[in-house]
């Protein structure tokens, strides 16, 4: 049960709702920019479209194009250990594509491969991804 409120809470903080203020405090929370309820006030129904959602992007690539507090987009280094990502090329149905470039990687999907300070470091795989990518030769980004 407890691991359900977590999933509830996340799916909540995902779409913008408020953090709830801890018990026994006067303050409130500040509302977030965008008009969503808190958990403990959605519906039954609102709960559950927010963890089905959830559990729908978990492992792909938003369209802000951000994936554990990185953006995908800049200096890449590949390695074969502790990688900030585990990638796996397919052909078709990526979660992002890709253009490897070797000047200005500043918008999503360009990529430039260097052997020193990267801005994240990737492992190609063949399962279990933490997501997928197409290279592409022209407009890279998220599908």
């Amino acid at each position: 049960m407890r691991t359900l409120i977590g999933c509830l809470v996340m799916a909540a903080m995902l779409l913008g709702a408020p953090p709830m203020a801890a018990a026994g405090t006067k303050k409130k929370a500040k509302a977030a920019p965008r008009a969503a309820k808190p958990v403990h006030k959605m519906t039954k129904a609102e709960k559950i479209r927010a963890f089905i959602k959830l559990v729908k992007e978990m492992g792909k690539v938003p369209r802000s194009c951000r994936l554990k507090g990185k953006t995908l987009k800049g200096k890449v280094k590949i390695v074969k250990s502790f990688p900030d990502f585990k990638v796996k090329r397919v052909t078709s149905f990526p979660d992002l594509k890709v253009k490897w470039v070797t000047s200005f990687p500043d918008k999503c999907g360009k990529w430039k491969k260097v052997s020193s300070f990267p801005d994240f470091k990737i492992k190609w795989v063949t399962s279990f991804p933490d997501f997928t990518i197409k290279i592409v030769t022209s407009f890279p980004g998220v599908r």
